[in-house]
């Protein structure tokens, strides 16, 4: 496709040592991560808006991060962009059977199964290529957010029974950990403290899985809520010519809670 390559050229050419951009020269993998990261985000961000025309141009940076690092992988002599895009579409022809091969599945779920067996056998022949153990938690990616990645370790370990066996057992977990965070402030701990945080981040991970939440999606959510609610305040308290720094704590309570009865926050 003539587009892929002429992107394949520019980022070549930023690369160049000779006539190239100087901020792209000093880039490397681990510089580059943080913006391939925020630009998957941003993509997300663009769906969640339902706006195309930026999901366009978001997918097209998107795009770039790769491409970016298929360079700086070329120039190490580890592979290119067509091994990227071969490497892929290998794998989806392999983990599609019933639409490249001879299987078939009866639906959208029994797709989800096979998928997962395929997965699961990819993980096993790694494990056998690197002459290690095979672990059900392989390839949970570390770079995912916290929460999604306890979310998927959990998900992860429930396949081999290790689970609770309905939501109010989490639901009783989360009661405990909140009783072991209540002892380590007591103790005066910090470190402890923050262990027994992560505990209860990690169970409260498990509560949407269980419950069929995402918990990722939750605390977006959450977030955005809060946003809202909270600049509403701002406003309110501007136009009264005032400022939330120099009101009491009841007078913002009172601002939250006109806030949050406002249907559209």
């Amino acid at each position: 496709m003539a587009a892929i390559d002429d992107l394949l050229t520019t980022m070549a050419k930023l690369r160049d040592p000779d006539g190239g951009c100087p901020w792209d020269l000093v880039q490397n993998f681990a510089t580059i991560k943080p913006y391939t990261i925020e630009e998957a985000y941003e993509v997300a961000d663009a769906i969640d808006r339902g706006d195309l025309d930026d999901l366009k141009g978001e997918l097209g940076d998107l795009l770039l991060q790769v491409v970016y690092h298929a360079q700086m992988a070329t120039e190490d002599g580890a592979f290119a962009f067509e091994d990227v895009a071969r490497a892929i579409n290998d794998k989806m022809i392999g983990r599609h059977p019933h639409v490249f091969g001879s299987a078939e599945v009866r639906d959208a779920a029994a797709q989800t199964d096979a998928w997962e067996r395929q997965k699961a056998g990819e993980r096993a022949a790694k494990a056998a290529a690197q002459d290690r153990e095979l672990s059900v938690l392989d390839d949970v990616p570390l770079a995912l957010p916290a929460l999604m990645r306890a979310e998927k370790i959990g998900k992860r370990a429930a396949r081999t029974g290790f689970d609770w066996p309905d939501v109010h057992g989490v639901l009783d977990k989360l009661r405990e950990e909140i009783a072991e965070i209540e002892e380590a402030l007591a103790a005066g701990d910090p470190a402890h403290v923050q262990e027994e945080i992560g505990d209860l981040l990690f169970a409260t991970a498990q509560l949407a899985r269980k419950a069929g939440a995402d918990a990722e999606e939750s605390l977006r959510l959450a977030n955005l809520k809060f946003t809202g609610r909270f600049q509403a305040m701002e406003a309110a308290a501007k136009a009264e010519g005032s400022s939330l720094q120099a009101e009491d704590m009841d007078r913002l309570e009172a601002r939250w809670l006109v806030a949050k009865a406002a249907k559209s926050l």
